[in-house]
C-alpha cells in the first residue's frame, strides 16, 4: 500500500502565483487542491494577519509547521504552502524527505517587478509592513537558497500565464 503524499508541492515567495497555479493545475490532474495557509486561518479561526498581530509570528509559525505536516502526510493532491514556510527546519526535513520519496518540490519564482502587482502590496501581509517592496526583497534574498535547495523542479512564473506555468508544472510532474 502507498502512503498518502501530494501529486505536488509549491513554494515560492508571495506572488509566485501557487494558489493560481496551484488551482489550474489540481483541476488539470484531478485532483484537490489545499493551501496552508488556508489551513491555518481554519484552525486559528481568524486570518494570517490577525494570527501575526493577536498571538505574534512564533505562534503562527509553530500553526503553519503542523498545517505543513498534516499536508504532507494526508494530502493526494496540489499541496502550497506559505511563503516562508520552508524556512522552518522541521518543515525543510519534511520536504527533503518528499523528495526523496520521488515527490515534486516545484519553486515558483518571480521577480519583484512581476510579484508587485500581483500581491498588491496594499493588501494585509503582516511580513510586508513598512516598505513592503523592499522587505519582499529582503525575505527573498533570505529565502531563495533555501527554495532553491528543496526544489526537485524550477518554474519562472515571470511574463506567464497561469496556465502557461501550470502547463510547464505537468509536463514535469508526467515526464
Amino acid at each position: 500500500m502507498t502512503a498518502t503524499r501530494p501529486r505536488v508541492v509549491l513554494t515560492g515567495p508571495p506572488g509566485s502565483g501557487k494558489t493560481t497555479v496551484g488551482t489550474l493545475l489540481a483541476q488539470r490532474l484531478g485532483v484537490a487542491f489545499r493551501d496552508t495557509d488556508a489551513d491555518v486561518e481554519a484552525t486559528a479561526g481568524k486570518p494570517v494577519a490577525d494570527i501575526f498581530v493577536d498571538d505574534g509570528e512564533p505562534h503562527f509559525r509553530d500553526l503553519e509547521r503542523e498545517a505543513v505536516t498534516t499536508a504532507l502526510a494526508t494530502h493526494d493532491g496540489v499541496l502550497a504552502l506559505g511563503g516562508g514556510a520552508v524556512m522552518d527546519t522541521h518543515t525543510q526535513s519534511a520536504l527533503a524527505g518528499y523528495a526523496a520519496d520521488g515527490g515534486t518540490v516545484v519553486f515558483l519564482d518571480v521577480s519583484l517587478a512581476q510579484a508587485a502587482p500581483r500581491v498588491g502590496f496594499n493588501r494585509s501581509r503582516p511580513l510586508l509592513v513598512g516598505n513592503p517592496r523592499a522587505r519582499w526583497a529582503e525575505l527573498m534574498q533570505a529565502r531563495r537558497p533555501t527554495y532553491e535547495r528543496l526544489a526537485t523542479v524550477a518554474v519562472l512564473s515571470d511574463d506567464r500565464t497561469a496556465a502557461e506555468v501550470a502547463d510547464e508544472i505537468l509536463q514535469e510532474v508526467r515526464s
